[in-house]
């Protein structure tokens, strides 16, 4: 009887499950109120023309710094927001009408130079065109086309019709020819000729009439004879695009003279994820676009990732830009050195999007320790504090209410880290074809190092090392598996040198990888500060570390 009633209870389980009832509401990350949360977050994973709209300035001023007359690169990690404070400016500048293109870079990634120079401005002129035929005319009160896009309606009136279409025709003509450079063969012989003739002629005619008084009987004979000569020229020569674009750049710079007439200012041109084009071709690139700008009137605004960028070359001329000199730079890496800022820009982040559902609040969903746990687990990167956040809601809902709360708890951020470690890695795949293998094994070894030697999550390095080594530890940091938490630190052991201190990726000693006597250091911590001045940690790359007996972290 007893089995005939279990039973029972089991199949109208199933029942309910098939036809998908919804189960009770236990906790308030069972709310719709969180579901719309969770839609919201995972909806911004990607920077989106949409997405301007929930814009929140990573530092003051430095929106202002990425709208203002000057050439900028813009430095970051991937997801900390280079793509959203591109966008944002470009929004901005458009809604003041001011002539910009955006274009996307990673597009033109498997390109080689010149062709990937011909398809940036392609990309470049057909986004020029595209303002001059829409916002450089459409009238304010369309709120069709700028309360979409923009959530608001320009100031300025719009600009002459007639002018903006005869630039736009304009640019249309100089794509069409670098469409046509574009997809013809480079660097091939070719060969002209020219023919010149010269005809003498001379006439003679011969005549008489023969005749009575009453008929007259005429003859006449006429010969030409004509003789000439021809000759013909040929001219060898070697047809190449980049020949072409030299020879252009004049013919783009007045093109930029002209727009800069039409909108009575400047004209904006943002160039996003510059390090996704081969590094060999980033200065060429980079100085191409340079000279166009130069007396134009044209801005460039150029962001990428810094230990992947190659922005200037130097030589005889020197190619690319120089950093102080030609361009300044934007660094949008809020690391986990400024921890106070981090946390507070973080929150400040998901606050954004809690505002938007209801009367949720951050502290209805986040216990103060996730918090800070989401601040190190995404080592201050905006798209890695969302993403773990959205994993660590799964997690949370999946144990349930037990002994930890209904609230999103520190342990729940871990194993939430530990699952978005694959998309790291994948990324670290996309990003490195060239060196992959010599980044895997640095990072491997800087593991190895952290948890089995060290024991701890932090690692010293020295700051005058250099050398290919420590170039991989720089790109580990720039693809978010180490993270910046000291620029300078000394260790009384060693005196007169200065370090460097870093840490491991949280996902690399949590959830399934917990080891034993694992030490984690609150580096923010003002009086944790003398925890990282000591010999142990100090990482000394290519000495070859050998692997250490196993552990678990206790946390």
């Amino acid at each position: 009887m007893a089995r005939g009633a279990s039973e029972l209870v089991l199949w109208l389980s199933c029942s309910r499950l098939c036809n998908n009832e919804p189960r009770a509401v236990n906790t308030i990350l069972d709310s719709p109120e969180v579901a719309k949360l969770v839609t919201l977050v995972e909806e911004a994973a990607r920077s989106t023309e949409e997405g301007v709209k929930r814009f929140v300035e990573p530092a003051q001023g430095t929106l202002r710094r990425a709208t203002n007359k000057r050439q900028h690169m813009i430095f970051g990690r991937r997801g900390s927001g280079k793509s959203s404070l591109l966008r944002k400016a470009a929004a901005d500048l458009t809604v003041d009408r001011r002539p910009i293109a955006y274009v996307d870079l990673e597009t033109f990634k498997a390109h080689s130079y010149p062709d990937v120079l011909l398809s940036v401005l392609i990309s470049t002129f057909t986004e020029f065109e595209k303002w001059l035929r829409t916002a450089a005319i459409h009238p304010a009160h369309k709120v069709s086309f700028w309360q979409k896009l923009f959530g608001s309606k320009p100031n300025r009136p719009a600009f002459n019709r007639k002018d903006a279409e005869h630039l736009a025709s304009q640019l249309h003509g100089q794509i069409v020819e670098l469409e046509k450079q574009l997809h013809s063969a480079d660097d091939i012989a070719t060969t002209t000729s020219a023919k010149e003739s010269s005809e003498v002629s001379s006439n003679s005619e011969l005549g008489g009439t023969l005749g009575t008084r009453d008929v007259n009987v005429g003859a006449k004979l006429s010969g030409t004879e004509r003789s000439g000569v021809a000759t013909e020229t040929q001219e060898a020569y070697r047809r190449s695009k980049t020949d072409f674009l030299l020879r252009h750049i004049l013919d783009y710079q007045r093109l930029f003279r002209q727009l800069s007439e039409l909108s009575a200012g400047d004209s904006f041109l943002f160039l996003d994820d510059l390090y996704h084009i081969r590094r060999s071709d980033q200065p060429q690139v980079i100085d191409y676009f340079h000279r166009i700008a130069k007396g134009s009137n044209l801005w460039l605004k150029i962001g990428t990732i810094r230990h992947r960028t190659q922005w200037y070359v130097h030589g005889d001329p020197p190619i690319g830009v120089k950093l102080g000199d030609d361009a300044d730079e934007i660094d949008l890496d809020l690391t986990l050195e400024k921890y106070s800022l981090a946390k507070d820009f973080l929150t400040k982040v998901l606050r954004s999007f809690v505002s938007d559902c209801g009367d949720l609040t951050v502290s209805q969903i986040l216990n103060e320790g996730a918090i800070d746990r989401l601040v190190l687990a995404s080592g201050g990167v905006v798209r890695d504090f969302l993403a773990i956040f959205r994993r660590a809601v799964d997690v949370a809902r999946e144990r349930g209410e037990d002994h930890r709360g209904p609230k999103i708890g520190s342990e729940d951020v871990n194993v939430a880290a530990g699952e978005h470690e694959t998309s790291k890695r994948e990324e670290l795949k996309r990003d490195t074809l060239d060196d992959q293998k010599e980044i895997e094994k640095q990072f491997e070894q800087i593991v190895n190092f952290c948890v089995d030697g060290a024991k701890a999550n932090l690692f010293l390095l020295d700051k005058s090392a250099s050398g290919k080594e420590v170039e991989l530890v720089h790109e580990l940091v720039d693809l978010r598996l180490i993270h910046l938490v000291r620029s300078r630190i000394t260790v009384s052991k060693r005196p007169g040198q200065i370090f460097e201190g870093y840490m491991l990726d949280v996902s690399q000693y949590t959830g399934s990888r917990k080891r034993h006597n694992f030490e984690l250091v609150n580096f923010w911590i003002p009086e944790k500060v003398e925890e990282l001045r000591r010999v142990k940690l100090i990482y000394e790359p290519g000495q070859g570390h050998q692997s250490f007996p196993s552990a678990t972290v206790s946390d």
